[in-house]
């Protein structure tokens, strides 16, 4: 039996260490699949940024390397912070448009692929409006439109509905799986929810800190489409159970000083 593709892209033996001797990262190996949808779950200080600052090239590793399947072209990964970052002198649709002039993107192009994209994440009503009169929420929806709006292969997220109220939080989630099965990019998604991580991805990546390290990675055999029925589901439960003790099982390690 042949072998299958190799993976889109595979972390292997990553470390960081900063020039003030903090190890934070130790040892990651993972591999990620075409069209994957992965949750990155943990406490804070375990190193789930810094992983994906690495996959983004922000950062470089102390030991180890990232292999891509391809290698990422320019607009190729897109990536939403914590902070919807948005340039609060510019228009909603310009602020998304931004990736697309830095590219040089002609112009009716840009504009054609923003209007769909707003209308996609529902602030199609607001192209014209200006980051402080949105709400929260729709701030975040515009900054997953901006990363979106290059097409990327790769989306990476960081905690970026952690500020929100839980209703909002929901629907930003159950939009963003829309997104996720309507254009297939691969995503990586960091989160200190279990509920969030089990809901959105097809394998939680579970956390343990300093140094992060994976303790757990579990496969999430949950059906899609995901809704709100998902949320009262036996089976929803029962991994959120699964992924809830691999997360204290790991903050246990961590407590006893294995592995730090």
């Amino acid at each position: 039996m042949g072998q299958g593709p190799p993976p889109f892209l595979e972390l292997q033996g990553v470390s960081k260490r900063y020039p003030n001797g903090t190890l934070a990262l130790t040892d990651i190996s993972l591999a990620v699949g075409e069209g994957e949808f992965l949750a990155l779950v943990g406490a804070s200080g375990c190193g789930k940024s810094t992983i994906l600052r690495h996959i983004a090239g922000l950062v470089a590793p102390s030991a180890g390397h990232i292999q891509w399947s391809r290698p990422p072209a320019a607009g190729a990964i897109g990536m939403v912070f914590q902070e919807p970052t948005l340039m609060p002198w510019a228009s909603i649709q310009d602020n998304v448009r931004l990736p697309l002039d830095l590219a040089k993107v002609r112009r009716a192009e840009a504009d054609a692929r923003v209007t769909a994209l707003l209308a996609q994440v529902g602030l199609a009503d607001f192209a014209r409006a200006y980051p402080r009169e949105l709400s929260g929420g729709m701030k975040m929806r515009a900054a997953i439109a901006r990363a979106l709006v290059t097409r990327p292969r790769l989306l990476l997220m960081d905690e970026p509905f952690a500020a929100l109220d839980e209703i909002t939080r929901q629907k930003l989630n159950d939009d963003l799986l829309a997104l996720w099965r309507d254009q297939r990019f691969t995503a990586l998604f960091v989160t200190h929810s279990v509920y969030e991580g089990v809901y959105l991805a097809g394998r939680a990546i579970v956390m343990a800190p300093r140094p992060g390290r994976i303790h757990a990675d579990i496969p999430l055999d949950l059906p899609h489409p995901r809704d709100e029925a998902l949320r009262t589901d036996a089976r929803y439960a029962d991994a959120c159970r699964r992924v809830s003790l691999a997360l204290a099982d790991a903050m246990g390690v961590h407590a006893t000083g294995g592995g730090a």
